[in-house]
């Protein structure tokens, strides 16, 4: 389905934050359906995207896609994707006919673009996404990292866990990236991008983190989502190894007073998260 504004959420974010109006000025980019002959052309060279979707289960998770430049391709309101999530990933042999969200993401560049619409084919050989909604973010708290789009799409042994091991806490507590996946229920899936510096994201305990929020371009997006549904799924992943750190969870905005201990934004809020399930 396409979507012809702000929903309820994001709008309930902007105000308490007190940014409606600069909001109001990015409205129009969520109007426009399909590609841009400018995002057909950024697509065909990037090397790595995430997905954000759900598994056989439903349940939500965001996932690592990667390929030499060309394996995301535009063609009249689609995107073609030469990749699928890799084996013992969640969302290996991801179920179509789901809204689903992807970040296509230049490390190198600093330079993103989201795409929203319905997963219409899934199958071994790749992914076609029938393209509601696409647009670019700014470039702001993107760090730069080689991507190893073999690495990535390595099979990898399924493991799961319901708790964040030593491991995954050192992975996280390093990490100045990771990637969001929110959900909202008529507006489908959506995959979004976080940077900080190394350590913004603090482990509580093995079932707890939380990050501060930065100013960003004051949609809120995955925000607006929190604020309508709170269940979140988050990726981390080892850029060296190509290692991933997948979470399924809930999460919520916390709003505080701008400058309190923790809040490295300045802006008044944090995210904290609760995990709900793990996998490596």
């Amino acid at each position: 389905m396409t979507a012809t504004g702000f929903h309820e959420g994001e709008t309930a974010v902007q105000r308490r934050a007190g940014v409606e109006a600069e909001a109001r000025r990015l409205e129009g980019m969520l109007g426009a359906s399909g590609l841009s002959a400018g995002a057909v052309a950024f697509l065909a060279s990037q090397r790595f995207a995430a997905l954000t979707g759900r598994d056989h289960d439903g349940v939500l998770w965001i996932s690592p896609l990667a390929g030499p430049p060309g394996f995301l391709r535009g063609d009249e309101g689609l995107l073609r994707v030469s990749a699928v999530p890799r084996a013992g990933d969640p969302l290996h042999e991801i179920p179509g006919g789901q809204q689903v969200g992807l970040i296509a993401i230049d490390l190198a560049a600093r330079r993103r673009l989201r795409v929203n619409g319905e997963l219409v084919d899934a199958d071994g050989g790749g992914l076609t996404v029938r393209v509601d909604q696409s647009y670019g973010n700014c470039p702001k708290y993107i760090h730069r990292h080689a991507i190893d789009a073999a690495g990535l799409a390595a099979p990898v042994p399924p493991r799961r866990a319901t708790l964040l091991d030593p491991a995954d806490q050192a992975l996280i507590a390093g990490s100045d990236t990771f990637f969001l996946g929110t959900s909202h229920p008529t507006r489908g899936s959506d995959a979004s991008h976080r940077g900080g510096p190394p350590g913004f994201v603090r482990v509580g305990s093995p079932t707890r983190l939380w990050w501060p929020d930065f100013p960003g371009n004051n949609m809120f997006n995955s925000y607006g989502n929190l604020a309508v549904d709170d269940e979140a799924a988050l990726l981390f992943i080892d850029f060296g190894t190509g290692a991933a750190l997948h979470l399924t969870g809930t999460a919520r905005v916390r709003w505080t007073t701008p400058g309190a201990a923790g809040d490295d934004g300045g802006v008044g809020r944090n995210v904290a998260f609760s995990v709900g399930g793990v996998a490596r």
